[in-house]
């Protein structure tokens, strides 16, 4: 069986994500949004998908395309400050939301990928995160109808302090969607800065993983002290090109300092 995981585009690479599937989808902010393959299963079309990434992208930007057009049931999120349309579907019930810390979040995809169950961790701890009742669901009057569960609480002792700590659940996705920087065609990663965050993680929890990387690479040209995530996490690989856009949530500017 040939190693090239190489396929001829995005819409290809997408073509069999059924709808109701789960997807693990990387991105810190908009740093690191798959946007190819995200506006490839938007023309795709698959509906009713449980979205798992550490935000919702912006209005018309990242995850806010597929939001937009009706194609997201639930997100499990950390951060969704930037996304106004994300805000009012989850407000009306359009919208299931699991919130989670952002360092929990990135483990428990971290954990699927490796086939780790579930793991204790005291982020969370006395709050609604480990007692439950963080609103999921509301309805079309703003009255919350679903919130989360209480999770399990138990005291352990490392270096000899005790504490408690809340168990958490691992997610295994059914595909996942993943930018990096340089591939080859092996499937081996690597990914640039902040990209780097969710990008090894998300594609790590899924059965599939996609990646469209900037520039794609012949096997052997990667050194192998330099990949961040080894192609036997990766499935297929597409190549998007260095001058792709990408965008910022805001971008701020000082003053140059000078006069004139």
């Amino acid at each position: 069986m040939s190693l090239d995981k190489t396929v001829e585009s995005a819409a290809v690479a997408v073509a069999d994500i059924p709808s109701g599937a789960t997807l693990a989808v990387s991105g810190f902010g908009l740093s690191g949004n798959p946007i190819a393959l995200i506006e490839a299963l938007r023309e795709q079309g698959a509906s009713e998908l449980s979205v798992v990434s550490n935000n919702c992208g912006v209005d018309g930007w990242g995850l806010g395309v597929l939001l937009e057009a009706g194609q997201i049931r639930k997100m499990t999120s950390s951060y969704v400050g930037e996304n106004k349309e994300f805000a009012r579907r989850y407000l009306t019930g359009e919208l299931e939301l699991e919130l989670t810390p952002q360092g929990t979040l990135a483990e428990k995809l971290r954990a699927g990928g490796a086939g780790i169950a579930a793991f204790y961790t005291r982020a969370g701890v006395g709050t609604q995160v480990a007692d439950g009742g963080l609103p999921q669901v509301y309805d079309a009057e703003g009255q919350v109808v679903q919130a989360s569960q209480p999770k399990e609480v138990r005291e352990f002792a490392p270096g000899g302090t005790a504490a408690e700590y809340v168990l958490e659940e691992s997610i295994v996705a059914d595909f996942s969607l993943v930018h990096a920087w340089r591939g080859d065609r092996h499937g081996n990663l690597v990914f640039n800065m902040a990209a780097r965050q969710f990008g090894p993680p998300a594609a790590m929890a899924g059965r599939i993983c996609i990646a469209q990387v900037e520039e794609l690479v012949e096997p052997g040209e990667i050194d192998p002290d330099q990949v961040h995530l080894p192609g036997v996490y990766v499935h297929r690989i597409i190549e998007v090109g260095t001058d792709i856009e990408k965008r910022i949530e805001k971008r701020t500017v000082s003053p140059s300092g000078g006069e004139g």
